[in-house]
């Protein structure tokens, strides 16, 4: 689930990474790292791993309904066509990949669209993947492909990115461990900049990355 060649085209977006790098609002490695870690603390930490939580239990539980508004939720909380795009997209490359394998049928899954943490947790209960492992491997997943973007986008080398990588180690686990304790009325976030970032991404004349 958290491998870089699950082809579920995780590499092809950036978030606003991209343009926020063209814009020269990121210009060195610090700024990269401060650009991560805020979108970890301050975005992944109050709304994709508490919802990833909700999701993976009510997969467990077999709750549908339950499963339904969360990803409801989670794809009503995606601010410009191209996060939802990026969301669905992944979802529906997930939900193809994991009935090829054989893990579900069409019936198992709550909706035509899905968000692709609907399929991460169902694809982690599946595999007894427990809810804080699930959020971990999708938290380094998540900044795996954003350094990955980085390095496409912005010369700073392989080196730096482990630099970035390494140094956001206990930001990762510090919100997944906020994120799994937040009630359901504190779930939400919006990140203006990245908000910003990723509309002015939509029409940016030349991109790497999928819009």
């Amino acid at each position: 689930l958290t491998s870089p060649s699950l082809p579920i085209g995780g590499f092809s977006w950036s978030q606003g990474l991209e343009y926020a790098i063209d814009a020269g609002w990121l210009k060195n490695e610090a700024d990269t790292r401060a650009w991560l870690q805020g979108l970890i603390v301050n975005s992944l930490a109050n709304l994709d791993v508490p919802v990833l939580c909700r999701l993976h239990a009510a997969a467990a539980a077999s709750c549908a309904d339950s499963m339904k508004q969360w990803n409801e939720i989670i794809l009503a909380s995606r601010e410009t066509s191209e996060l939802y795009l990026e969301d669905t997209q992944m979802g529906a490359a997930l939900r193809r990949l994991l009935l090829d394998l054989g893990f579900f049928t069409e019936a198992d899954f709550p909706e035509a669209d899905i968000s692709y943490l609907t399929g991460f947790a169902m694809a982690a209960v599946s595999k007894g993947v427990n809810s804080q492992s699930a959020c971990i491997g999708f938290m380094w997943s998540w900044l795996e492909n954003q350094i990955a973007a980085t390095l496409k986008a912005f010369p700073l080398g392989q080196t730096a990115g482990q630099r970035i990588f390494h140094g956001l180690a206990d930001d990762v686990v510090n919100a997944v461990q906020y994120g799994m304790a937040l009630d359901d009325e504190q779930i939400g976030n919006s990140m203006p900049g990245q908000i910003m970032a990723s509309m002015l991404h939509e029409e940016q004349y030349s991109r790497l990355f999928r819009s």
